[in-house]
């Protein structure tokens, strides 16, 4: 083939083909796949072609116009096959089926690759896929391809939420506002990643961004920073912030935690200062909707009937409504607004099939004309709702999701949640069977006899699936976990056993039994002491209370013991994590004779006496 720009036509390109067979073959592969009309193919128009006889050569000359894209540009038969990926893609996304929706995508991509949608549907695949990595690798190529739309910066901030880079998704919501202020998502998205950010701030007071600058500018702590010991304390603290409860009796630390806190432990009476509440924020300019006339004729009858449907719709008169909603389509068949607004009246008569029917419809018509995600959600949330009020909870939970996946909102997210939780009691209830109980116990009993504990607590466990109200199976299940030497699992199985059997004897023995090993001797005690009140001739509590009484008395617990049980509680934590509780430890550790007076105030004397307990605090 001879190819040249032709003098005579400019913007032209003149090909000759001269061989016998490939003349027409290979004309018709140029013209099908490079020559892209802009509406239609029209062979006078967009590309001309004459043929002529030299002895036995057949050559073909065609011309066609010169555009900046023109071998770019996929051929209609091509872009039909990105849609199908596409669709597929969206489909197997919905259904959960991740691996099939990354193919697809991949597969368009692969055909399209300036089509910034499709890395962002790839996106989400791979984040809902777990492969956060290849999620912000799309988003960012989202992002490159089309700077201005918001839904990239959502990909991209989602994908580094995941990966735990808080600070660079905060980042990537505020670059996606500048793009589009009024983006909601993006807004939701700032506000959800700044609420985090605060959280684990508070959490750890340690980690606060500003430390030092903070510590820099109050004189308690100004010179303590020109010691490298005390920056190398500070820098454990940030990383490892369960290391606090081990570092509250140096000085230093709680005189940080007075800066960082903003309190002033040493003078806990005086009131803090009030903080001044944030400016309030200027409300925000929605932009205003196109003008009446500046709308299409067609476009400005759609309106007006939907207008009058909404009034009528207000009114409970549906079929008004319906009337003029159909009229609207009539005007604006390309508009999806008025066909999700028919579903939304059958809704409200209760033809949930109608509606659902007319959703899809609606769904259709969006993605054919690239409506705003936002409205494609809320027509699956209404097929979800559809089933939720015909009690089909498993097909609600399924078009929630899909209504998430395009734009999550609060009360989606809660009416999923609804619907899955109803479900789950649905599958609970399901499998309840007595009878099936009693085989996986009389299997649990003999795999305990055996010494099989690992085996015994699975048919327990499976009998607790089987019938969850017999408080037998827990406490069977919890002396598994005390042989295991899981003792927050038994004690976990013995509350539910009590709960469900007050009067069983074996849940208060277990109990105490599984608070002992964890060296909780007082709380084993009463355990015990209630045993005791069922059956004053129980051997087993008696024995318990008297081993009970001996630890307490005798107890001599490495630190790292203490440290570790202690870090295991959370009562313990939540304590130490207290300012007031921590001003008292260090005041009774300068003055031992301060205990009597806090021990007068019961909430504090109870707090000190779990300390007492869990080995924190010895008193001799």
């Amino acid at each position: 083939m001879i190819e040249q720009q032709n003098p005579d036509r400019s913007g032209y390109i003149t090909s000759y083909v001269t061989h016998p067979y490939f003349s027409v073959i290979f004309w018709k592969f140029l013209l099908g796949l490079y020559i892209v009309p802009q509406q239609s193919l029209n062979l006078n128009v967009y590309c001309g072609f004459s043929t002529s006889y030299t002895g036995n050569l057949h050559i073909v000359q065609w011309e066609a116009p010169v555009r900046s894209s023109f071998w770019k540009e996929p051929h209609a038969c091509t872009m039909e096959k990105i849609s199908a990926l596409k669709d597929q893609g969206n489909k197997a996304l919905s259904a959960g089926n991740i691996d099939e929706a990354v193919r697809c995508y991949t597969e368009a991509v692969a055909l399209d690759p300036s089509n910034h949608v499709l890395f962002s549907n790839r996106s989400a695949a791979y984040a809902k896929k777990g492969n956060y990595e290849n999620a912000l690798q799309d988003a960012c190529q989202t992002i490159k391809i089309k700077p201005d739309w918001g839904k990239g910066y959502s990909r991209k901030a989602a994908a580094l939420e995941f990966l735990g880079r808080l600070e660079d998704a905060k980042t990537t919501y505020h670059e996606g506002l500048r793009q589009e202020p009024n983006n909601q998502q993006l807004k939701e998205g700032l506000q959800n990643i700044e609420a985090r950010l605060a959280e684990k701030t508070m959490m750890n007071p340690f980690a606060m961004p500003n430390l030092y600058q903070k510590l820099e500018n109050d004189s308690r702590t100004r010179e303590l920073l020109s010691d490298p010991s005390y920056r190398e304390l500070l820098e454990k603290l940030r990383s490892k912030p369960s290391e606090l409860g081990t570092t509250l009796q140096d000085p230093r630390v709680m005189t940080t935690l007075s800066v960082l806190l903003g309190l002033n432990l040493s003078e806990m009476e005086e009131e803090e200062e009030p903080t001044q509440p944030p400016p309030p924020k200027p409300k925000e300019t929605q932009p205003p909707p196109p003008k009446e006339e500046d709308l299409p004729e067609n476009k400005r009858k759609a309106v007006k009937e939907k207008e009058l449907g909404n009034a009528a719709y207000k009114n409970k008169d549906f079929v008004k409504a319906l009337k003029h909603y159909e009229e609207a389509v009539k005007h604006d068949p390309t508009n999806m607004t008025y066909i999700s607004n028919q579903a939304a009246v059958f809704f409200e008569k209760g033809d949930y099939d109608k509606c659902r029917e007319l959703c899809e419809k609606a769904i259709d018509v969006g993605r054919e004309n690239r409506e705003d995600y936002r409205q494609i959600a809320k027509a699956l949330a209404r097929i979800g709702n559809s089933y939720f009020k015909q009690d089909k909870y498993k097909e609600a939970v399924q078009f929630f999701n899909k209504s998430l996946t395009e734009h999550r909102t609060p009360d989606v997210l809660k009416k999923c949640q609804q619907a899955e939780k109803v479900l789950k009691e649905q599958e609970k209830q399901a499998y309840i069977n007595p009878e099936l109980a009693l085989e996986e116990r009389s299997k649990g009993n003999d795999a305990f006899q055996k010494g099989d504990y690992p085996l015994a607590m699975k048919h327990y466990s499976e009998a607790i699936k089987r019938n969850p109200q017999d408080a037998k199976l827990f406490s069977n299940r919890a002396a598994c976990y005390t042989k295991l030497l899981e003792f927050p699992l038994a004690l976990k199985d013995c509350e539910e056993c009590i709960k469900l059997e007050p009067a069983f004897i074996k849940g208060y023995t277990r109990k105490g039994g599984a608070l002992e090993a964890m060296k909780d001797f007082s709380k084993a005690m009463e355990a015990y002491q209630k045993a005791l009140e069922l059956d004053s001739n129980s051997k087993e509590a008696t024995e318990g209370m008297q081993r009970c009484m001996v630890s307490q008395a005798t107890r001599n617990d490495s630190p790292e013991d203490v440290k570790k049980r202690a870090m295991s509680d959370p009562e313990v934590q939540q304590i130490m994590s207290d300012p007031a509780m921590r001003m008292i430890l260090e005041q009774m550790q300068k003055d031992p004779q301060a205990l009597s007076d806090h021990l007068k105030n019961p909430v504090i004397a109870q707090k000190i006496q779990k300390l007492i307990d869990i080995g924190l605090i010895a008193i001799r």
